[in-house]
């Protein structure tokens, strides 16, 4: 599988990938997203496209959700997931309204790049590929993103580990609870990242997110 053409020069594609693509080729299980969705985050944001990060931790282990797309599910998946129902009642709370669809693809088309720490997972085996290598590749791409300022979204403990890969002046960091069921009402739900980060990016005299209308 070749790297995603406008991420190819992070030093992961060289050093790390090789292996890691063995590894997942050697896997009996059911590995998610298909193949082809592997990168599709990278894919569908470009570095110099990236106005904000969203880290997500693997992919959903439930087949036909996972797309590639952190928090984000195929558009026909019903009920969501109930971390991606989190965000949507978050939505409604700070901007009044929610999307149709668990469908996040129209975020990533305005440059919200929606990053897993890890881009597979064995079917029905939440985090079993967490400690693959992954992680280096967050690493790469958020140390290539800090020669401007963006903003980040980490939710959780395990998204704001990776809070040292950030430096750089003058970016926008938003931490809070991750909107799982077991920890969205411990800072989660009240936080309003959504409008938080159209103030900051209006302040700076760029175009806000459309969050809720594809």
């Amino acid at each position: 599988m070749n790297a995603p053409v406008h991420w190819q020069h992070l030093p992961f594609f060289q050093t790390r990938w090789p292996a890691l693509e063995q590894r997942l080729a050697a896997e009996t299980r059911q590995i998610l997203p298909p193949d082809s969705m592997r990168f599709a985050a990278l894919e569908a944001c470009s570095p110099s496209d990236v106005r904000v990060v969203i880290l997500g931790q693997d992919p959903y282990p439930t087949p036909g959700h996972a797309h590639g797309l952190a928090f984000s599910v195929a558009p026909d998946v019903h009920p969501l997931p109930r971390s991606l129902g989190n965000i949507f009642k978050e939505l409604q709370s700070d901007l009044g309204a929610a999307p149709e669809s668990g469908d996040l693809r129209f975020w990533a088309a305005q440059g919200v790049l929606l990053l897993n720490t890890a881009l597979s997972v064995p079917a029905g085996d939440a985090g079993g590929h967490a400690k693959l290598g992954w992680s280096d590749l967050t690493r790469d791409v958020l140390a290539s993103l800090n020669e401007r300022p963006r903003a980040f979204v980490l939710w959780g403990n395990h998204a704001q580990g990776f809070e040292p890969a950030i430096s750089g002046a003058d970016h926008l960091i938003l931490r809070s609870a991750h909107p799982s069921p077991l920890s969205a009402r411990r800072g989660f739900f009240g936080s309003r990242p959504f409008s938080r980060v159209n103030d900051w990016l209006k302040a700076r005299g760029d175009t806000p997110i459309n969050w809720t209308d594809p």
